[in-house]
């Protein structure tokens, strides 16, 4: 009787598959309670309607100043000049961190005069804006840029140099041309750091923006809220706030959405 050799066995361990990310409604809770205790005050007379209005006063503000088209029109002003800083500023930082990363020669060249000028808070320098540019458009997408610029530079830059160089180098030994190192392992690599750079970023965007549309600005958000304080119109300040709020909150959803789908191969450790 032969003996017939068999194959091994390998023990095959199950792919944990990772469990789907689901909507956390507890996470609600909180400033939906804060909401109703807001109400509450107000409606028994300890919060003054003329220093805090309603929520309830608020948000029918909210609807009559978008039925008429008011607060649509400043919104998409506010949007505007909001959207060309994001790109001046985040074209400008994504140039310059990636040449500061990657080339000595641009480390040397470009690094250490954004490490000066990052120690200089950009919405003080409002009054110098005003006199190099004047206090139209100008001023406040500017504003915007700088607010956008800085994060998101020096994320860049961070995001690059962690990049561990063994490998880049085994890139290198695979046969992989400089581009190509580029797209398969520093792009990824970096990624992670240029999504939290622009997370910062755009919360910096809608800073400036508040600060720059009070300046001389005939629309948007920020001049509602100025001419509803000529008229203490409190209510309306009140909404500008909330609008100003909800876009820095959307903005951040989405950008953690297209995180997400982004880095798909990426495990972060999870709260218990």
């Amino acid at each position: 009787m032969t003996a017939v050799a068999t194959a091994p066995e390998v023990a095959v361990q199950p792919r944990l598959a990772r469990k789907p990310r689901r909507l956390r409604w507890e996470r609600a809770v909180s400033p939906i309670a804060i909401l109703l205790l807001w109400e509450a005050l107000s409606r028994s007379g300890v919060l003054s309607p003329e220093k805090l209005p309603a929520p309830s006063t608020v948000l029918a503000t909210g609807w009559r100043l978008t039925a008429d088209g008011t607060l649509g029109a400043h919104l998409l002003d506010s949007l505007t000049r909001a959207g060309i800083g994001l790109v001046i500023g985040g074209v400008l930082a994504l140039v310059l961190g990636a040449t500061a990363g990657l080339l000595r020669l641009g480390d040397d060249a470009i690094d250490p005069p954004v490490q000066m000028a990052r120690m200089l808070p950009h919405l003080a320098l409002v009054p110098l804006l005003i006199i190099w540019v004047g206090i139209g458009e100008s001023m406040k997408i500017t504003l915007v840029a700088l607010g956008v610029f800085f994060p998101l530079y020096f994320n860049t830059y961070a995001g690059i140099r962690d990049i561990d160089e063994r490998l880049v180098e085994a890139a290198r030994t695979c046969g992989l041309g400089t581009w190509a190192r580029l797209r398969h392992v520093i792009l990824p690599g970096a990624l992670p750091s240029l999504f939290l750079g622009l997370r910062l970023a755009i919360g910096a965007a809608w800073l400036s923006l508040v600060v720059g549309e009070q300046t001389n600005t005939q629309n948007g958000i920020g001049f509602l809220m100025m001419e509803a304080r000529e008229f203490s119109q409190t209510d309306v300040v009140v909404l500008g706030l909330f609008v100003y709020a909800a876009l820095g909150l959307l903005s951040d959803l989405l950008l953690r959405a297209l995180e997400r789908r982004t880095l798909t191969w990426r495990r972060g450790l999870r709260a218990a």
